[in-house]
């Protein structure tokens, strides 16, 4: 971490022989850590985002470009992005869509690092796919890197459970970590399927456990709520901690290995928030996401992804009221699409996906133009061994019945 060292000399620190060190001062506001502020800058210059032209600019470049260019929109994308989207869906679906339009040249993924990844992974080498801002990442994705998940197997064979043990992946991870699951000959699963993995680590795969990375929530709430599994049956690894703060016999015992990581989103809502909803409107339907804790789900009224989250407020009578718990953008688009209806966030303190809302008019229209221009900027390129195994993880999941 490199930051300018005179940002330190605070006097009143100084007199009482405090040193502030590079990540105090992040913390105070008084440095910065380019390395982890990628996407910040780009090599050219961004829009104004007052700029008017915006909307025009960006339609005029996508004309331009034609079918040379596909670009999607994930469902948590600020509305004046998905108005450009030719496909909106969750980060699985987009990825597929990418792979089936194999005549663009250009796949421009409105969403987060690890989506675009997947992206690259199932399209051809022909084709390119950018992420228009770097910066939008995935806070759950980041809670799992490779060396901390390649410990957590040496632990594993420490114990004697490897041999056994299934890693299954959430699609919201990093391409490493599918690539390492590959390697292990797991599976990937999404939150539509998350049960059906399950079953095939523990059935057709034969495994006596898995670890499951890197949402516990939706692990646990797959292996609890559906598999009729006890919460004693799940412990969690904890990569900041020895051995990841478990016993070997812990380890033994278990049948899920859940990974400590969690959803920003999807992690704030609580039990507080669905109590407090249902007094505030009587009769409503609590309708949240299974990356929500354990305490929120066993209190809604139905649980599903969200494709799953979509269709059953597309299909509820007029009249109908929904709290719903996943992330905000997503939330008031169904509202302005069902003012028939009530649709309210679960929570009463508003939350965007922050990375994912990195992604905004003038980084969009400065990768459109640039693809005019002929330059490709913010590729998104896995290198190919990892992509090989990531894709063996991916094509186990599109296996599963």
């Amino acid at each position: 971490m490199t930051i300018n060292p005179t940002l330190g000399r605070d006097p009143a620190l100084a007199q009482v022989g405090v040193t502030p060190s590079p990540l105090a001062l992040l913390l105070l506001g008084r440095g910065s850590d380019p390395a982890s502020e990628r996407g910040v800058d780009c090599p050219g210059e961004l829009p104004p985002a007052a700029d008017p032209t915006l909307a025009a600019r960006a339609a005029a470049a996508k004309t331009a470009l034609g079918d040379r260019v596909f670009i999607l929109g994930h469902h948590y994308q600020r509305d004046e992005v998905i108005a450009f989207a030719d496909v909106t869906g969750d980060s699985f679906k987009l990825a597929q869509q990418a792979a089936a339009r194999p005549q663009a040249e250009a796949i421009v993924f409105c969403g987060v690092h690890f989506m675009a990844e997947s992206a690259d992974i199932l399209t051809g080498a022909h084709q390119r796919v950018i992420l228009p801002d770097l910066a939008a990442g995935c806070s759950m994705a980041d809670m799992a890197t490779a060396e901390q998940v390649e410990q957590a197997w040496d632990d594993l064979l420490d114990a004697g459970v490897a041999a056994d043990t299934v890693p299954v992946s959430y699609m919201n991870s990093s391409a490493a970590i599918k690539a390492f699951t590959g390697r292990h000959d797991g599976t990937i699963c999404t939150s539509s399927n998350a049960r059906r993995a399950l079953e095939w680590a523990f059935g057709e795969r034969g495994g006596a456990r898995v670890l499951f990375l890197p949402d516990q929530h939706l692990g646990r709430n797959t292996a609890v709520g559906e598999l009729g599994m006890t919460e004693a049956d799940c412990v969690v690894y904890d990569p900041h901690r020895p051995g990841g703060g478990l016993t070997h016999r812990q380890l033994r015992e278990a049948k899920m290995i859940l990974w400590r990581g969690h959803c920003s989103v999807h992690g704030r809502f609580t039990r507080d928030s669905v109590d407090e909803v249902r007094a505030r409107i009587p009769g409503i339907t609590v309708l949240a996401h299974p990356e929500c804790r354990r305490e929120v789900v066993t209190a809604a009224d139905l649980v599903g992804s969200t494709e799953y989250i979509i269709s059953v407020v597309d299909a509820a009578p007029a009249g109908s009221a929904f709290a719903i718990g996943t992330e905000l953008n997503l939330v008031q688009r169904l509202a302005k699409r069902h003012p028939d209806k009530t649709i309210v966030f679960l929570d009463r303190t508003v939350c965007f996906c922050s990375t994912m809302n990195r992604i905004d008019m003038p980084h969009l229209v400065w990768a459109l133009e640039s693809l005019v221009r002929g330059e490709t900027v913010n590729q998104i390129a896995v290198d190919r061994d990892v992509a090989t195994f990531a894709r063996k993880a991916l094509d186990q999941m599109l296996a599963l019945p």
